[in-house]
């Protein structure tokens, strides 16, 4: 990871982001306490036109009275840099960011130069995500997920197939080329990965279950949430397994025991990339007591 603040650690680890609509403050805390590890307080889609200085105002007076420890979980999805809302959402969010608001999250992200002038703005300690949510976006991807201060990647794939002209089915096959794309970039700036988009069916839990392990199998991390009861089923899909984890720890075990090179557990090769999978896998864990 090229950034190490305890703010980018955990939005970097976090499983499960929920959106809340910033015109509810009133669902703030129980958001913060359902169970997501962050949260996106939005002002752009969740607020109508005529409702985005009541929500900025709720905004800012709810911020005031969240603890230090809940300002590190806060994000805030701001409206576009195309918008007439924008300044005054950069203006709340450079105060925000001053007060521990850990991070911001810019909505059709498609330059590094928007991405640049959001850094100049805010507090050194308040990290980016930003949404790719257009072609435009995919195909500055890598630009941007290298820029400063960007933790993570996110993927607006309803937004997203809107743009391309796309009209997919319920399990986004046509969409694997651009989650991949992501992917890849992350990896190459070496930020976390990405977090994918939402379910838009919050009744539908065989498809959510489905669609997160998807984006875990996939290489993502994490995925947006609409709806509280979407958590723990993201929260299971992302964290691994009690058979995940012993099978990393003998790996790791018997790599130390042997030293170096190529050998055989359980009739099996293993080789360096098994071994950082094992590692990878451990590092999502806290240590045994």
């Amino acid at each position: 990871m090229k950034i190490t603040s305890a703010a980018a650690s955990s939005l970097a680890m976090a499983r499960s982001f929920l959106f809340v609509p910033a015109t509810r403050p009133e669902r703030f805390s129980k958001a913060l306490a359902s169970g997501a590890d962050a949260i996106i307080i939005d002002l752009e889609d969740a607020v109508g036109p005529n409702d985005k200085g009541v929500a900025r105002d709720a905004l800012a007076n709810a911020f005031q009275h969240f603890s230090t420890g809940d300002r590190s979980r806060v994000v805030v999805r701001i409206n576009a840099s195309t918008s007439q809302w924008f300044e005054d959402d950069l203006q709340l969010v450079q105060s925000l960011s001053l007060q521990g608001l850990a991070g911001l999250m810019p909505p059709k992200a498609e330059t590094p130069d928007e991405l640049h002038r959001l850094t100049g703005t805010i507090s050194d300690y308040c990290f980016l995500l930003p949404l790719i949510e257009t072609v435009a976006g995919l195909d500055a991807a890598d630009a941007m997920a290298g820029s400063r201060r960007v933790v993570r990647l996110a993927f607006g794939n309803l937004d997203f197939q809107a743009d391309a002209g796309l009209a997919c089915e319920s399990g986004e096959t046509e969409l694997a080329p651009v989650r991949l794309a992501l992917v890849l970039a992350s990896k190459r700036a070496k930020i976390a990965a990405p977090v994918d988009g939402v379910t838009q069916n919050t009744q539908d839990s065989a498809q959510l279950q489905a669609d997160s392990m998807r984006a875990r199998r996939g290489g993502f991390g994490g995925k947006l949430c609409i709806h509280p009861l979407q958590i723990q089923t993201v929260n299971a899909a992302f964290a691994p397994s009690g058979a995940e984890r012993d099978w990393a720890e003998r790996v790791i075990a018997a790599y130390e025991a042997q030293g170096e090179g190529v050998f055989v557990l359980d009739g099996k090769m293993i080789d360096a990339p098994v071994i950082l999978l094992a590692r990878n896998t451990l590092a999502k864990f806290a240590p045994r007591a």
